[in-house]
């Protein structure tokens, strides 16, 4: 069992808060599915698109103004709840409009997107 705070636990690791990244003994270690808090200040985007993906993605807007770039789509959460699916084989990229606070979930838990340097 594990009891916390997404904002401050957080802080501790990028974001993230389940996953296949956490030690094996972490009952928030997950090769099933990830889960981030994502607090973004504006203009914070990332550092380029992921290629190749291999997860479905959901991405739920708590506050702010987010933008999620997908080929050929922009989609713009503005509403707190506004989200966005994607699948398996979609290319993605962000940009917070507003400093933004979103809630990302992934599976499954896969390694070898992070980009050196980017939370």
């Amino acid at each position: 069992m594990y009891v916390g705070n997404a904002g401050k636990d957080a802080a501790l690791d990028r974001g993230w808060l389940l996953g296949h990244f956490k030690d094996l003994g972490d009952p928030r270690h997950s090769e099933a599915v990830e889960v981030k808090w994502g607090v973004h200040p504006r203009g914070d985007e990332r550092a380029r698109w992921v290629r190749g993906e291999e997860r479905t993605a959901l991405l739920v807007l708590i506050s702010g103004r987010f933008r999620v770039a997908l080929p050929g789509r922009s989609v713009l959460l503005e509403r707190q709840g506004d989200y966005v699916v994607w699948g398996r084989g979609v290319d993605h990229s962000w940009r917070a409009e507003e400093e933004s606070v979103v809630l990302t979930v992934r599976w499954p838990s896969v390694p070898g997107y992070a980009v050196p340097g980017e939370g």
